[in-house]
């Protein structure tokens, strides 16, 4: 958990702004699942203001300021509260040029004085009563963040702490600083008075240089950043997700290993008593909270114990995207993948384990139109999924749900549990992963597009995730090739707003079926081959290099991510008086050469024509593919509309891009962040094991 982290000078720009405090309200009310109080938030308003503008008078704007924040996501397990750090400074080492900490606790007393002249440990304070030493609140945060599981553990740091009076003088506050007062590196206190010992000390402890590349490398220490889903897998090369499940994550994992243990025959450690129940894990959990990654981490565990387990989706392009790029050339790994549709006929035996990834998707039945009658299923495709094992996962965001025929709902996996006296063990996760860790970017997309009740109020930027609004789709595909280029993963998507012409000719040449004024691209091609130019087909587009030529969708996009995402908003969803209007889009088809073009604007997705769905459900589903759409980055979404008074909202509520130090531009990214991609693994009969110990900075092509 954290609440903001800026540099202390672009603290003081949103600040003057009038949009911190209500950035920090709104983030507490998220983690803690009430208001922040009264007293909360004038510490915030004055305090934080304070150590900020000393920091500004050392000259060290470029210290950064992690506000609120918990040394390891661990504490979400701590009984009670998690202990919250007021401020972590951190910055370099002006002599060593190594990572340098300070952890500071912010104080707003007026007066202090003994309890008992035998100890100093304990102190009155008017007003509010007995109160520990905040030296010994900042012992604890100290051995947290240095200790074993601590995030500044194996590296080379300078860690010290201090708190900070800034109403109130040294001879107010004698017992924090008499003889017998804690010591410690963490115990040093500053007073009113004492302001400029404070701004000469941070002169010692930080250098005048950005602070971001040392945040950075703490922030991925601390759990905030994630390892990319995809390179973790690569990396892997399928034997070991390398992930470090994190918080809830990791209870919940270990929790269905347990339970596995226990139910499941174990030849190496058998049961005591026989366990015939089935049961059913469901897991529900937004964009980037981490279901694939426990998903794929019980997958390795429990195939390493000898289980039998299959990894289903409803998503052809995850399972193409782990088969083409983890799983190349290795048939047995891809066989573990598969889909929900191939469980029509249950196996003998049946799976131990089979986790069910984006189950939103589910469908009614299993079928499709090039089927023979007699292959299509006659019973719900949930059913068949709990036929198929013992054990049955399910991961599952309903607001994902963006088919009319996706049927996966939480009342639709409780009710089959309930049917098939399968014992249910429901989890909820809440720490999200994706958008830099960004709840409150997740929030501000919800509240924007209408998913959420919430009403959208300006963007806050936080230090985690960027977001601005182009002007054109030239400016948009300007910015997203430039980060390309500098190294970053980057796309372009847009809603389903024009035609889609299949690839045309021998050639397999791709029309430019998006056209915005004299802007054409291709949609990515409708093609499970490779088509003119090297362009991808649909299913490896998100992965492969060559896709950033075209333009994808949502069903080409869910489930995967970029560090950077721009994403064109199409005539299917504009402002209008206030409120969003959503537009069903009519075609007209080019006699000679057959090319469809935009006669009426609006949307085209034939999955969502007039005949399928009705007015309610269609603008529910178009919410929820730009829901889909903006939460792909990692790091900075780009928004473009294609309507100037959609476009217009969009930047009021965006507003100007300030403070420019927190583009996360490749250029303007410290070298702990820029994270080069992984290589596609080689083709060739070689055995998994042979090709994990291949030189990862190898010239085969890369993913992105």
């Amino acid at each position: 958990m954290l609440l903001l982290r800026l540099p202390a000078q672009d603290l003081l720009t949103l600040n003057a702004r009038r949009r911190m405090v209500p950035h920090l309200a709104a983030r507490w009310r998220h983690f803690r699942g009430a208001d922040a109080s009264l007293s909360e938030r004038s510490a915030w308003a004055e305090s934080l203001v304070h150590l900020a503008e000393d920091l500004v008078a050392a000259g060290r704007g470029n210290v950064e300021m992690i506000v609120e924040c918990a040394a390891t996501l661990d504490e979400a397990n701590r009984p009670g509260d998690p202990r919250l750090i007021d401020v972590v400074l951190v910055g370099q080492h002006p002599a060593e040029r190594r990572l340098s900490v300070q952890l500071v606790e912010l104080k707003r007393w007026s007066m202090v004085t003994r309890v008992e002249r035998a100890t100093a440990e304990e102190v009155h304070v008017p007003g509010v009563g007995r109160k520990k030493h905040p030296a010994l609140q900042l012992r604890e945060y100290y051995e947290a963040f240095t200790g074993g599981r601590g995030p500044l553990h194996g590296l080379n740091f300078e860690c010290g702490g201090f708190t900070y009076l800034h109403n109130t003088t040294e001879d107010s506050v004698r017992p924090l600083i008499a003889v017998d007062a804690p010591t410690g590196a963490y115990a040093r206190v500053y007073t009113s008075d004492q302001r400029e010992r404070l701004i000469s000390d941070f002169r010692e402890y930080f250098a005048h240089a950005s602070g971001v590349s040392a945040a950075e490398l703490l922030l991925q220490r601390m759990g905030v950043r994630n390892t990319p889903l995809l390179d973790a897998m690569i990396r892997s090369r399928g034997e070991d997700t390398v992930f470090t499940l994190r918080g809830r994550q990791k209870k919940v994992a270990d929790q269905i290993l347990d339970t596995a243990a226990k139910v499941l025959p174990d030849p190496q450690r058998p049961a005591l008593v026989s366990d015939d129940r089935r049961v059913v894990f469901l897991v529900i959990g937004g964009p980037g909270t981490g279901k694939s990654a426990i998903g794929l981490q019980i997958k390795t565990e429990l195939e390493a114990g000898g289980h039998t387990v299959k990894y289903a989706s409803g998503s052809t392009v995850f399972n193409s995207a782990i088969q083409e790029h983890v799983g190349y050339e290795d048939q047995e790994f891809k066989e573990t993948f598969t889909y929900f549709s191939n469980f029509i006929i249950p196996p003998d035996p049946p799976l131990d384990v089979l986790i069910c990834d984006e189950a939103h998707s589910l469908r009614e039945r299993s079928a499709s139109p090039f089927w023979k009658p007699d292959q299509q299923g006659t019973k719900p495709q949930v059913d068949e999924l709990l036929d198929a094992s013992r054990l049955t996962v399910f991961f599952l965001d309903e607001e994902q749900s963006v088919r009319p025929n996706e049927v996966g709902t939480v009342d639709l996996i409780e009710d089959v549990a309930r049917r098939r006296d399968a014992t249910l063990v429901r989890y909820a996760l809440r720490e999200q992963f994706r958008c830099g860790g960004s709840d409150a970017y997740i929030r501000w997309v919800r509240a924007v597009l209408g998913v959420s009740d919430e009403e959208p109020e300006q963007w806050t930027p936080d230090g985690l995730m960027h977001v601005e609004v182009a002007d054109s789709p030239k400016e948009l595909e300007k910015i997203i090739r430039t980060e390309a280029l500098a190294g970053a993963s980057a796309r372009l998507v847009a809603g389903y707003c024009w035609p889609w012409t299949k690839p045309i000719g021998k050639e397999r040449r791709l029309e430019a079926d998006v056209r915005i004024g004299d802007w054409h691209r291709p949609w990515n091609a409708d093609s499970s081959e490779f088509c003119e130019n090297g362009a991808p087909p649909f299913r490896i587009w998100a992965v492969h290099e060559k896709g950033l030529d075209q333009v994808g969708c949502v069903y080409t996009a869910q489930g995967l991510e970029w560090d950077w995402c721009g994403v064109i908003l199409g005539e299917d969803m504009v402002r209008r008086d206030g409120r969003w209007v959503f537009r069903r889009g009519k075609e007209h088809k080019d006699p000679e050469t057959g090319v469809k073009h935009v006669a009426v604007p609006g949307s085209f997705d034939p999955r969502v024509r007039a005949g399928s769905v009705d007015d309610e459900d269609f603008a529910q589903l178009v919410r929820r593919a730009y829901y889909v759409l903006m939460t792909r980055a990692s790091r900075a979404t780009v928004l473009y509309s294609t309507d100037e008074e959609t476009r217009n909202y969009l930047k009021e509520l965006v507003g100007e891009v300030q403070v420019h130090g927190l583009r996360p531009t490749w250029e303007n990214l410290p070298e702990e962040a820029r994270v080069p991609h992984l290589p596609r693994p080689r083709r060739g009969r070689r055995s998994r094991r042979r090709r994990q110990s291949a030189d990862p900075h190898s010239p085969d092509l890369y993913l992105f």
